[in-house]
């Protein structure tokens, strides 16, 4: 079983100004004559993290990492003007654009899966090929599925923690309710609303419990923009049309992509991927048996490190590695 490639340091980071208010973080790391590779972090609002970098052979690729509109290290943190997908897909090709790469592989999990999507369909002719995990489609139902009803009944105890700090009469729309309440002015009901929002999607993320995971996206600081930034993209439905990316999927035409979803996978169950693999014939599915939606979870980054190395000896030929 492959496992991550060993914690590296970047060698160039860079702050962008991507509009009057947002500030980008991005690093490069690897090899700089590499194949160029972006990894598009989850969230939306997490940032990336210290092993980011770790799914790809740095003597093969050029790394470019990137802390999306108000998370991590881009600032302002948390900011919510301006932070919508169509902007992020625009900073994406300001970022291609400023590094002086024509083409790369998009590398994304569950939101990063659902905006590197984006991304490859409106700007097909810049993408080398794609490396998704837990395909989030962004439609009503898979928003509803893990925060409205759904994964609540194979998590009921966890449930009852998630929907702790909303009002029983404010039920029936959770995602607006944790809204209100991360966007109010009570800091403390802001607090209270991000770790529980956050410690949710965590427990739902493995197949089993990762302590250490619960803690890490429980933080405050990062727990804060999660919950912030990721309620104003569900209750604005991630700004994307119903069915969006399974509608425009003709357009990623001979674009090759490595697709690896857990079969257990209670964030963004299977269906998503099985939908995305059905109508994009040149992608490659595969369903791991033993995971879930967490790119932590072992079996998961055996998966991905495979679909990095045949990206690699797809690509190694037109670059100089």
């Amino acid at each position: 079983m492959f496992t991550l490639y060993p914690e590296i340091k970047p060698y160039a980071r860079h702050q962008l100004s991507v509009d009057d208010i947002h500030e980008l973080y991005i690093d490069e790391s690897g090899t700089p004559e590499g194949i160029p590779v972006l990894f598009v972090h989850g969230g939306p609002g997490s940032g990336c993290e210290f092993d980011s970098r770790c799914f790809f052979n740095p003597e093969k690729y050029r790394i470019v990492l990137f802390d999306q509109r108000g998370a991590g290290r881009s600032t302002p943190h948390g900011e919510l003007e301006n932070n919508k997908t169509s902007d992020l897909i625009e900073d994406i090709e300001k970022i291609r654009d400023y590094l002086g790469i024509d083409r790369w592989v998009v590398f994304g999990g569950g939101w990063g899966a659902t905006l590197s999507l984006n991304y490859a369909e409106t700007y097909p002719d810049r993408v080398l090929g794609l490396v998704l995990r837990g395909v989030i489609l962004g439609r009503q139902k898979d928003i509803d599925w893990l925060y409205q009803d759904g994964a609540s009944r194979f998590y009921p105890d966890h449930w009852e923690d998630y929907v702790a700090p909303i009002a029983p009469d404010s039920r029936d729309d959770i995602p607006k309710a944790y809204y209100e309440l991360i966007t109010g002015s009570n800091d403390l009901a802001r607090m209270t609303a991000a770790k529980a929002f956050s410690a949710w999607e965590a427990h739902c993320s493995t197949l089993h419990p990762n302590q250490r995971l619960i803690t890490h996206l429980s933080k405050s600081h990062r727990s804060l923009a999660r919950c912030r930034i990721g309620t104003h993209y569900l209750v604005n439905q991630f700004f994307l049309e119903e069915d969006q990316i399974i509608g425009q999927a003709s357009v990623l035409g001979n674009i090759p992509c490595i697709i690896v979803h857990g079969r257990f996978d209670t964030v963004s169950p299977l269906d998503n991927a099985y939908a995305l693999h059905a109508a994009w014939p040149n992608s490659q599915l595969f369903i791991i048996r033993e995971a879930g939606h967490s790119a932590t979870e072992p079996a998961i980054i055996d998966a991905l490190i495979r679909a990095t190395r045949d990206m690699a000896l797809r690509f190694e030929s037109d670059f100089d590695v």
